[in-house]
């Protein structure tokens, strides 16, 4: 069974009402997804104890949440991918695959993945993320339509579909993680020792 887990738009803590960013979920333990926060959504993020970001847009990050990322040691891996739809600019497999290092990656959790909306590139990652974790494909595609509501393309199905998964594994960093079943309980560290080629992700913080 695939479980999708969700959480309320609004949270209180300590009789005050913090806003999560828009499209916020948790994709499982120290793992979640949004769309772009905004400053309202700090106070929210700082209960979430975030080590790291993935963000998958070309564009640079704003100023005040850079300084918001400084001022709680959050650091930034930045995946510049187009969104564009008109005309349609496919996923690039090789940034995903990039990107992919970095969530599996259990030295930068907690860690939140966005871009825009959080519904499609976000959606791609997280579908790529799901096929490493061996779900079955439906629950994988109906996950990311149910993220991304109406406005769901048939190229990111297509994409997720097609995503190999056996080229992360090969080139996983020395540190990774190996799922037995899909609870996070049941997820353990795995050291690879051996002919293993250590490799630092392509990630930029602007």
């Amino acid at each position: 069974m695939c479980l999708i887990m969700e959480a309320a738009d609004d949270h209180v803590v300590d009789g005050g009402v913090l806003a999560a960013p828009s499209n916020f979920s948790m994709v499982e333990d120290g793992i979640y997804r949004s769309g772009f926060p905004k400053p309202e959504n700090f106070g929210f993020l700082t209960t979430l104890s975030l080590r790291s970001i993935i963000y998958l847009c070309p564009e640079p990050y704003p100023e005040e949440n850079l300084k918001f990322l400084e001022a709680n040691n959050i650091k930034l891996f930045q995946f510049g991918i187009e969104g564009k739809t008109d005309p349609p600019t496919p996923m690039p497999e090789d940034t995903v695959l990039d990107a992919l290092r970095v969530l599996v990656d259990v030295r930068n959790h907690p860690i939140l993945i966005h871009c825009k909306a959080g519904k499609h590139r976000t959606g791609c990652l997280v579908g790529c993320l799901r096929k490493v974790q061996s779900w079955c494909l439906s629950s994988v595609l109906e996950e990311y339509q149910k993220n991304a509501g109406v406005k769901w393309r048939q190229r990111d199905l297509n994409f997720i579909e097609a995503f190999d998964t056996a080229s992360l594994r090969q080139c996983l960093l020395s540190i990774m993680y190996r799922y037995h079943g899909y609870g996070f309980k049941r997820k353990r560290l795995v050291h690879e020792e051996e002919n293993v080629q250590t490799l630092k992700p392509q990630a930029a913080k602007v």
